[in-house]
């Protein structure tokens, strides 16, 4: 669909208003038929973006004006805690091994060379630069705590770009990095961003969430993220009245007790004929039982990093109950694994010794127990298990993992396969049947399921993440060698922390709440990252009357320091209010033929109302409703 756009056709009145008729705001009827989610129908049918390729965009006038106004509030936020920086978004080879990402990083990195053959990278985040500054300048205690950040352009190879600005490969970041002497100033650094984050999000006007979150790639002992609910996400959280919130990654539930079933026979185990029952529907149905009281089986083969090769597959077996699901990163963080891939039948054999569909906790060969996980909570120090190797298959292991969720503690009599086809057992009690290698929380949350901290009813909805803190620890100062010399004069590593908020994905989420309240139509932001707070509409540019009443409330209002929008275009009315709604300015004033009897009509597109105001009142109306929305967006210091 072609942009509908005006030139510069009329001569201004004043060099510094912004006329529509002068500006390039090519907005469109419709959205490309590519465009998904409702954020970028909007910003390509606003005019907001174009894109250039697969996950490039370029902001246009409303939109680079937008992202400097959210920017502008993320500087000053930042700047209350910490020191702005700029660095390189190219990057040498050498300092990502350093920190042993450049191969962890895998193809998400886009890498080249030089003309001499030396290898660089487009820099996804700067944990390794700012790492390498603090190595070679900070020297003492006395230097700490510094906080350091940068909004700069960051790059990711996005296998799959799509949904807009939402999952590209180059972006605007606020990146921030703590150093500290002790855990007690990284809780401290992690606390201000906190805040500060907070303050950042509440200013362009989000309703978020702060959930506890997976650390991921990035590593280190602790995560939270920022998330708006939106069905344009991609991530799911799970939250209740009580406060608590969390990643689906790591959310964990009170479960409401269940009614075990009543023995049969002798209340040993007792093998059945289940001819052809091997998914969790037909054992159910076979034995007129509810999935809860069914025991199922997930295998998988898991695998330290890819990076190392002499690393063995560890053999990783799951037991929950029949209604629940495995949730792969809670398993990935307990066994100490980066990645996992279902067993083939094959290893189903050799490791459980039965068929899918009919696997058994019962008689699994070779188990690694408890006692050979030397009392190890979690699987991140797994290299210190003795005795998982097979000495005559070099790099294979022979012992096996096996891991039972929570939710089956205490359980007794349930039905479970029998690892021999077409049969199952009845009467398998955890514990007495069979010993698990762990016992821990391995499973998804489901909708409803009560809360952790009072039992209050979970939700569970897709959200978009706006951003993201993280303990780093040790992990990259310690591979970089960052230290500093403490009060002792003892050298320590320095205690790390990374901040990161994506710019782009605060107006994307902006524009997916107010879009989703317009059902899909329109959207109004925030005046303090809207492109102008207001938009002044002459309904008909040949009536002199109304043109000097328009210049004359534009006036006024830019004078009282309002970001003004004056639409002088020779358009119908309809087309007029039609654009004004589609670029999502919150506020509009109609100049229209309730001028004749001495009145505007103001439209509040944040709260859905309209009325009319005198002529003599608007400006001081308008000023007072939009400086007050605004004073919610001012630091803390001058409000």
């Amino acid at each position: 669909m072609p942009a509908r756009h005006t030139g510069a056709g009329r001569k201004a009145l004043s060099l510094s208003m912004h006329r529509w008729s002068t500006l390039f705001i090519p907005t469109l009827r419709e959205a490309p038929a590519d465009a998904e989610v409702a954020s970028h129908k909007l910003l390509l049918r606003a005019g907001y973006i174009r894109q250039l390729g697969a996950g490039i965009y370029s902001y246009l006038f409303l939109g680079n004006r937008s992202m400097n106004k959210i920017v502008a509030i993320i500087r000053e936020e930042m700047d209350r805690i910490g020191q702005e920086f700029l660095l390189p978004a190219l990057n040498p080879r050498e300092v990502w091994e350093a920190s042993g990402r450049w191969t962890v990083m895998g193809d998400n990195m886009f890498r080249l060379k030089d003309r001499k053959g030396a290898e660089l990278c487009l820099a996804m985040t700067h944990e390794e630069v700012m790492t390498d500054i603090a190595r070679k300048e900070l020297r003492s205690y006395k230097q700490l705590p510094q906080i350091w950040y940068q909004i700069q352009t960051k790059f990711r190879d996005e296998p799959r770009p799509k949904s807009g600005l939402l999952r590209v490969r180059q972006f605007i970041m606020k990146d921030a990095y703590s150093f500290d002497i002790d855990e007690a100033g990284l809780d401290a650094s992690y606390a201000k961003h906190h805040n500060a984050y907070v303050r950042i999000f509440e200013r362009c006007g989000l309703n978020f969430v702060a959930v506890e979150a997976d650390s991921g790639a990035m590593g280190g002992s602790g995560s939270q993220e920022f998330m708006v609910y939106t069905d344009a996400g991609e991530d799911l959280i799970a939250s209740s009245a009580s406060g608590y919130a969390a990643n689906l990654e790591k959310a964990t539930s009170r479960l409401t007790p269940v009614e075990d079933l009543a023995p049969t026979g002798d209340g040993q185990p007792e093998l059945v004929s289940t001819p052809g029952m091997g998914s969790i529907a037909d054992v159910t149905a076979f034995f007129g039982i509810h999935a809860s009281q069914d025991i199922k089986c997930v295998a998988f083969m898991g695998t330290r990093t890819a990076a190392e090769t002499d690393t063995p597959l560890l053999p990783i077996v799951t037991f929950l109950r029949g209604d629940h699901q495995v949730n792969e990163t809670k398993l990935m963080a307990i066994a100490g694994v980066s990645e996992l891939r279902p067993m083939v039948a094959e290893e189903l054999e050799l490791h459980i010794g039965g068929p899918a569909g009919f696997l058994s906790p019962i008689g699994i060969p070779e188990v690694m127990t408890q006692g050979s996980l030397n009392g190890l909570k979690t699987g991140k120090a797994l290299e210190q298990i003795k005795g998982i190797f097979r000495e005559d298959v070099p790099n294979r292991v022979l012992k096996t993992i096996v891991a039972m969720d929570g939710g089956l503690e205490g359980r007794k009599n349930l039905v479970a396969g029998a690892n021999k086809l077409d049969y199952h057992l009845r009467n398998v009690t955890p514990g007495r049947d069979f010993t698990p290698t762990l016992i821990a929380d391995i499973r998804n949350v489901n909708e409803g399921e009560g809360c952790p901290i009072d039992g209050s009813p979970l939700r569970i909805g897709k959200a978009v993440e706006i951003g993201h803190i993280f303990k780093l620890g040790y992990k990259y100062s310690k591979s970089m060698g960052a230290t500093v010399l403490n009060r002792e004069g003892k050298e320590v590593t320095l205690i790390m922390g990374s901040y990161g908020i994506g710019v782009e994905r605060i107006l994307t989420a902006a524009i997916e709440s107010s879009a989703a309240a317009n059902e899909g139509s329109s959207y109004a932001l925030h005046p303090a990252i809207a492109p102008f707070h207001i938009v002044i509409t002459i309904t008909n540019i040949k009536d002199a009357a109304l043109v000097a009443e328009g210049e004359k409330i534009a006036t006024a209002l830019e004078a009282a320091g309002l970001d003004v929008l004056l639409d002088d275009r020779d358009e119908r009315a309809g087309v007029k209010f039609k654009d004004a709604d589609l670029v999502g300015i919150p506020y509009r004033i109609n100049i229209g033929r309730g001028v004749a009897e001495g009145k505007v009509e103001f439209v509040d597109r944040l709260q859905n109302q309209s009325n009319d105001i005198a002529l003599n009142e608007i400006a001081g109306h308008v000023t007072t409703r939009i400086t007050s929305a605004l004073r919610t967006s001012l630091p803390a210091a001058v409000k």
